[in-house]
């Protein structure tokens, strides 16, 4: 087999374009999470604690000096990308729960009978009627 076959045959399985699927949607929920969190949440949580950007709270270890840049420890920004994580976290528990929820009620209907086991139950049914009644 050539490679090009190999590699039609490898793309056009269901389970790859499915990732390819889930990994687009997932970068542009992350987008969308990412500015509802910079735009929205946080700006008001900055307002309340005295206008601070999240962005710019820093320590500095080492101060610049001339063209040297200061060394600095970013824990605004680690901040900010974790509120992020767990916005997108708890949107795909709610996303998972709720499909779980969905197949389990799935799982738990019974199968659709065919005509002929339609058929056998009902007969079934009047004989133990029958049974029950002599």
């Amino acid at each position: 087999m050539t490679l090009v076959k190999e590699f039609k045959q490898f793309i056009s399985r269901g389970n790859v374009v499915d990732l390819a699927v889930g990994v687009i949607i997932g970068a542009s929920f992350g987008k969308i999470v990412s500015s509802f969190v910079n735009d929205i949440l946080m700006p008001p949580v900055g307002f309340l604690i005295g206008g601070v950007k999240f962005d710019y709270l820093k320590v500095v270890l080492k101060p610049g000096v001339g063209d040297t840049a200061p060394v600095t420890f970013n824990y605004g920004n680690f901040l900010q990308v974790t509120i992020d994580f767990l916005i997108i976290a708890f949107a795909i528990f709610l996303f998972v729960k709720g499909f779980n929820a969905i197949k389990r009620k799935e799982e738990n209907k019974p199968p659709e009978l065919t005509g002929e086991e339609r058929i056998l139950t009902e007969i079934r049914d009047l004989l133990k009627a029958k049974t029950t009644t002599d």
